[in-house]
């Protein structure tokens, strides 16, 4: 068997083996999962009922101010801030220049603080009754025809289609093209950070433990750089790929607790539901039209473009780590000092993402995703909008090649580093020493 290929199998085996690989591979997508669901059961649970009291002498507020789930009104006239809390209510509400509030604004008056939703949802109540309250004394109309027509004109949605897809029954939407963006091109930059930085590790630990020497006797250090690469690199594929499937595994159990009528409703009626089902919850509306949206999305190109920018973004990076870690001796502030002209690159692509998000069709965007430095995440945060509507097929096939190319010259430059400084001890590097390493 081929020299390198005895190395990745060493380097990949060996680490996949490990207990630590196995838990964190499974795990981690549960534990995000569980991570989410209980974030969401806590804060529903957390919502309590506020009851508030309110001082309406007028009668102002008692014809439309209407409580919610989390906040419920009582009217009542022996109600006042001295016993308010001794009657189970959390607050006392003023209207203006009632009472003791003799000012131009409604007072709250509480002994314990009230939490941010029900502070939110008194304005919203309030702003709400004092706007019923001016429809119906100026305008002769009832609120509720009002509210009606607001309904009816809430129905109607805005579809960004793009030209040459009128026909094409799928829809377009922008917020889960950024939500993919992003969670694509963040996987790919803590990819290339927490494999890059594995590799320049593993040549260290060789090279301070006096290994590097024994394994250079029988091989070439080019031999034993790409190994350490690909074998490392494969061990990072094989963890997404096995994380992409427990998504989509635990996506589909999901979708499964659907009923089949609910998802028939929701094609039949163009993709909106209908809020009038008393039998069909919001959630279960939020889930059916989520799963609707996913459909849309073109997944085999964009896991397709993840696997290959990941596996060329982690090769691009992780031969410059290799070769840091060949000139590094035991002093891990030289590896950082090292290392910062490396991830500097990395941390701009970042910045450059966030702005290809919010115009993926910019100049900024478009010659980011075909620099190699900045492609590999860049790019991730294009696809999502559309090949070739957002991203021409030019565009696209352009980047892969300068990839291609920019590995193949980062290798070749770090092997002219990594040759040398493998079998170098004692000497702090830098550099300009490295750069005399290349030119030999």
């Amino acid at each position: 068997m081929n020299k390198t290929a005895l190395i990745i199998k060493r380097e990949y085996l060996s680490r996949v083996r490990k207990k630590t690989f196995i838990l964190s591979t499974i795990l981690t997508p549960l534990l995000f999962v569980g991570i989410i669901g209980t974030v969401i059961f806590v804060t529903v649970k957390n919502i309590r009922n506020e009851k508030i009291a309110v001082v309406d002498p007028n009668g102002i507020l008692k014809a439309n101010l209407e409580g919610s789930k989390s906040v419920s009104y009582d009217f009542r006239n022996d109600i006042d801030t001295s016993n308010f809390n001794t009657k189970g209510y959390s607050a006392l509400l003023y209207p203006p220049h009632t009472g003791i509030n003799q000012t131009n604004n409604f007072k709250v008056i509480t002994e314990k603080s009230l939490s941010r939703f029900a502070n939110d949802q008194i304005e919203k109540d309030i702003a709400r009754a004092l706007e019923n309250n001016i429809i119906a004394d100026s305008l002769k109309i009832d609120p509720r025809r009002i509210d009606d027509l607001k309904k009816q004109a809430e129905l109607t949605s805005v579809e960004s289609v793009k030209k040459g897809e009128l026909g094409n029954s799928t829809r377009s939407d922008f917020n889960l093209a950024s939500s993919i963006g992003y969670l694509t091109a963040f996987l790919i930059y803590i990819t290339l950070f927490v494999y890059g930085v594995m590799v320049m590790r593993g040549v260290m630990e060789e090279k301070t433990n006096r290994i590097a020497e024994v394994i250079i006797s029988s091989v070439k250090p080019f031999q034993l750089m790409m190994g350490k690469i690909l074998g490392i690199g494969a061990v990072g594929l094989t963890q997404f790929l096995i994380w992409i499937v427990l998504i989509f595994g635990i996506s589909s159990v999901m979708m499964s607790f659907i009923p089949a009528e609910v998802l028939q409703q929701v094609q039949a009626q163009g993709n909106q539901m209908s809020g009038s089902s008393a039998q069909t919850s919001e959630a279960i509306k939020t889930i059916a039209n989520a799963q609707l949206t996913l459909s849309s999305v073109n997944w085999p190109l964009v896991i397709g473009c993840f696997i290959f920018y990941f596996i060329g973004g982690y090769l691009f990076y992780a031969a410059l780590f290799a070769a840091v870690g060949s000139a590094v001796n035991e002093d891990a502030q030289d590896a950082q000092s090292l290392t910062f002209p490396i991830t500097m690159p990395i941390v701009i692509a970042i910045i450059i993402m966030i702005n290809s998000i919010n115009d993926p069709t910019s100049s900024l965007a478009k010659w980011s995703s075909i620099i190699p430095f900045f492609s590999p995440i860049v790019m991730m945060s294009r696809i999502p909008f559309g090949v070739p509507s957002t991203v021409a097929y030019w565009e696209l096939g352009v980047s892969m090649v300068c990839l291609v190319i920019g590995f193949l010259f980062t290798t070749w430059l770090s092997a002219k580093i990594y040759r040398t400084g493998i079998l170098l001890y004692g000497k702090k590097p830098s550099w300009k020493e490295m750069a005399k390493w290349i030119r030999r």
